[in-house]
């Protein structure tokens, strides 16, 4: 379970809303300020991306920085966050450790 009251669920969350940020950045707002001449989708996407991004950040570094996870686990999220649909093939074990967190509270 995480500590520093950062469910799982909050985790998943920020990281499904990343990857898909992550997600438009690339497929659609790169496309538009490139092809179509329109440099804002970038600067509007982007910023939204980078919030989510560094809320992430902020979300993993909490239990780990606590000591509730491993360098493994803050690694694995990290790295994810960095590769397209990443956030998505890693959510199977964010899925598992909401789970837990369900099972502990009830």
């Amino acid at each position: 379970m995480l500590r520093c009251d950062v469910p799982a669920a909050r985790l998943r969350t920020i990281g499904f809303l990343e990857g898909i940020s992550y997600l438009v950045l690339l497929l659609i707002a790169m496309p538009l300020k490139y092809m179509a001449d329109m440099p804002q989708a970038v600067r509007i996407v982007g910023s939204g991306h980078g919030v989510l991004f560094v809320w992430l950040f902020v979300l993993t570094a909490r239990p780990f920085f606590s000591g509730a996870k491993s360098f493994t686990w803050a690694a694995r999220i990290g790295i994810a966050s960095l590769i397209p649909f990443g956030m998505f093939v890693i959510d199977r074990r964010l899925r598992e450790e909401e789970a837990r967190d369900r099972a502990g509270r009830g």
